[in-house]
């Protein structure tokens, strides 16, 4: 069915629509799925080793993400060499996120965890942007990330401000800069061979079912009898099916419009979501200071959402 089946009486507001729609909105669509992973993740079974919760999700969503996305088989058949090793090289970074991040959590705590690898991922994409494509982030995108990043560590951390901080373990801190550098670094490849013209389907269903490759050896290690629990498959499931596949969905679609560096500063929409599921579900309290890194972080996100004149994104 054709996307379009008449031309716009007025231009400017069905641009501004289709910007919205196509570019901002379907990555903190994404970024709000994301937010679910940590309460998701905390029915799985004690059993469950947490880089095998993350992989478990990886290896289901991949596979889905590739048999959905129309031409991931072509993708792989046709491409050249170059385009090749783009894809190896993103599906080892997307490998290596979940092998990373929920280590991380595991051992410098969720919130700690959280903020590190988010707040690290678009300071990291933009050294990156900038080191590879030469393309210097703007000033807007400088401003948003650090109110964004600021309003994500003080929402997070709010419970530690305001009574007494946990110790931080170096090799938390260290997982989660990796993940943080891994997730910058496959949203780079994703969004580079998605603007090459290649279907934002069939790059993100082909990258993440080779990181799902790359993971099910460590799967199959730790062990998957956790997976016949009903906690543990309904786990795995949502990890899945809302995390991976409708999550990564979305962000391919996302990058078609907007840039990488971008990408990663919305997505610090993840935490607050996060916050906000503990507080609804969970019964969690959250002290002023956190509410206030709340509004600081969407002031943040809302210089990034919203439409510019200009062409040049992040």
């Amino acid at each position: 069915m054709p996307e379009h089946t008449s031309a716009p009486t007025t231009g400017r507001p069905t641009l501004l629509s289709q910007r919205l729609t196509d570019g901002p909105l379907p990555i903190l669509g994404a970024a709000m799925l994301w937010g679910t992973t940590g309460t998701a993740a905390s029915f799985a079974p004690d059993s469950a080793h947490p880089a095998a919760t993350g992989s478990a999700g990886l290896v289901l969503g991949g596979i889905l993400l590739f048999l959905v996305g129309r031409g991931s088989t072509a993708l792989i058949a046709r491409s050249d060499g170059r385009t090749r090793s783009a894809l190896i090289l993103g599906a080892l970074a997307v490998a290596g996120y979940p092998l990373s991040f929920y280590p991380a959590v595991a051992h410098a705590g969720v919130a700690v965890g959280t903020v590190i690898t988010l707040g690290s991922a678009p300071v990291f994409a933009g050294l990156l942007v900038w080191g590879l494509e030469r393309v210097r982030p703007s000033g807007r995108w400088a401003v948003a990330t650090v109110a964004a990043v600021l309003g994500c560590a003080v929402l997070v951390l709010g419970p530690d401000l305001v009574g007494t901080p946990a110790p931080v373990h170096p090799l938390g801190v260290a997982l989660a800069l990796v993940a943080g550098f891994s997730y910058s670094l496959y949203a780079i490849i994703a969004a580079r061979l998605i603007r090459r013209g290649h279907p934002s389907g069939a790059v993100m269903g082909t990258m993440f079912a080779g990181g799902g490759l790359f993971v099910l050896p460590l799967l199959l290690c730790t062990g998957v009898a956790w997976l016949a629990t009903v906690n543990g498959a309904l786990v795995a499931l949502h990890l899945a099916l809302f995390t991976v596949f409708l999550a990564y969905w979305l962000f391919g679609n996302g990058l078609r419009h907007t840039s990488a560096s971008t990408a990663t500063t919305l997505s610090l929409a993840e935490p607050a979501v996060a916050a906000l599921l503990g507080v609804a579900l969970v019964g969690e309290r959250l002290p002023l200071v956190s509410w206030s890194g709340l509004v600081v972080l969407a002031l943040g996100l809302a210089v990034l959402k919203a439409p510019t004149g200009r062409g040049r994104a992040g």
